[in-house]
């Protein structure tokens, strides 16, 4: 009974609206690369790299003049650089959640959205590797980063938050590239039979690895692909729960607690999936994707949006009901400061932004309502950031002793280095959308009705 309302419901609400069919989906996500620059992609794209250009320049004069050009000082060492870095790395999350845990529950719905949430998610850890190497700064010997001997033929300290980013944050790229490309590779070879000049059609041929889509060759696809998901699947959990622990393992108050990498993790997948929903709607309204991503796929994101959220609000609570708990005067001070002390009006716009506004999702009309999920991905961003910030900034600025205390204010620099590394973003995005298919042709091929053997053909009995 239980399949045949499923199968119903599926029937009623397709993953592909109209009436599509392999020849379709090919031209459609085929032509989207194959079609001439347009202005407003070139538009777009001199604008953000010029952005990314500033975050360049903004970083050699760093390595000129130091660190003191940030708004650093005693007792917040660690300013924006670190809030950016961990942003960037949960930007990150909802890419491998989307190819990986989702497609080894099969849900179907992710074919339309995986590729570029994978891509998203390695872009944004290309800008979150930035920031820890900008941060050290005496930039020339970033190399400490790496677990390799030194001039002095010592090891770097493996007991440094630094290097155990390094081993996440690197292993995570590395799975995540490897399961992208290898889903990429069957939709290369589509581009490069399709291709009309030698030197594209012979780039195309490198980088399809000479795929031709016999039987054998699908069955080690498949198995491959099987294989990144299945390693893929923990480093979802593990990669922020390390970054947590960066700040987890220290003594300072607001930051020794265990709840870090669940919240983390939670809060990762929430800032990630509302990244993917924000350039999920600008490119299904400039590309005339509606067919492709549907209004299903949106609302589905939106309720994973709602479940993390009220994760995260969770965790916000039990942090307060932790402090008071462990009777520690020093923690109970700090989670009081970050509700009504002087970062208060930061406190409040993440509490804003990641508890009270995704709660609209509550509402069937607003979780299908464009330009409502639209806004609401972009406040939980800015939430999100903010959570970030507040932990960074209130536990700093306030430590055990009131003689060190100072208040954090950003300098230009700081501000400019977040706005260029949303450049870098953009610049990286930008260039994936012209000239890699954004939309996965071959999964989404196996989510039609055509790909069911059983399927009944047209005026055949169903």
């Amino acid at each position: 009974m239980n399949k045949e309302v499923d199968a119903a419901y599926d029937y009623q609400v397709p993953l592909i609206t109209g009436k599509p069919t392999f020849g379709w989906i090919t031209e459609k996500v085929s032509s989207i690369v194959e079609s001439k620059t347009s202005k407003e992609w070139a538009l777009l794209f001199g604008l953000a790299s010029s952005v990314m250009l500033i975050l360049l320049g903004s970083i050699g004069y760093l390595v000129w003049e130091g660190i003191g050009i940030w708004g650093l000082n005693v007792p917040v060492g660690w300013g924006w650089a670190i809030v950016n870095f961990v942003f960037w790395v949960g930007i990150g999350h909802a890419g491998t959640l989307i190819s990986a845990i989702l497609f080894l529950f099969r849900q179907k719905w992710r074919t339309s959205i995986n590729r570029f949430a994978e891509a998203m998610t390695i872009f944004a850890v290309i800008c979150a590797l930035i920031f820890p190497g900008i941060h050290v700064g005496r930039i020339w010997a970033v190399y400490y980063f790496f677990p390799v001997p030194n001039q002095m033929d010592m090891w770097p300290n493996f007991r440094s938050p630094l290097l155990w980013d390094f081993f996440a944050v690197g292993t995570y790229f590395t799975v995540s590239f490897l399961f992208w490309y290898t889903g990429l590779v069957p939709d290369l070879a589509t581009l490069r039979d399709r291709a009309k000049t030698t030197i594209r059609k012979k780039v195309l041929a490198i980088f399809s690895l000479g795929w031709r889509g016999g039987n054998k060759q699908w069955k080690h696809y498949e198995l491959a692909y099987m294989l990144l998901a299945g390693l893929s699947t923990p480093l979802v959990l593990s990669v922020h729960s390390v970054v947590s622990t960066d700040f987890a393992t220290a003594v300072i108050p607001g930051w020794h607690t265990t709840i870090f990498p669940p919240y983390f993790v939670a809060g990762a997948i929430f800032s990630g999936f509302a990244m993917v929903m924000t350039l999920a709607l600008i490119a299904r309204r400039v590309y005339n994707l509606e067919h492709i991503l549907t209004l299903t796929h949106l609302e589905n994101m939106n309720k994973i949006i709602l479940t993390t959220g009220m994760m995260v609000g969770y965790s916000y609570s039990m942090e307060f009901f932790i402090s008071w708990y462990s009777g520690n005067p020093y923690e109970t001070f700090i989670f009081m400061q970050r509700a009504f002390g002087q970062y208060a009006w930061a406190y409040w716009i993440m509490v804003s932004c990641n508890v009270f506004i995704p709660q609209l999702f509550w509402s069937r009309k607003i979780r299908r309502s464009i330009p409502a999920m639209f806004v609401i991905s972009i406040f939980v961003n800015i939430g999100m950031w903010f959570e970030r910030f507040v932990i960074i900034a209130t536990s700093l600025s306030q430590d055990f002793l009131p003689s060190s205390w100072d208040y954090f204010s950003p300098t230009i620099w700081d501000i400019i280095m977040l706005v260029g590394s949303f450049g870098l973003f953009f610049t990286l995005f930008l260039l994936f959308i012209r000239f890699l298919p954004m939309v996965a042709m071959a999964e989404l091929k196996g989510v039609l009705p055509q790909a069911d053997p059983h399927h009944a053909h047209e005026g055949e009995a169903h």
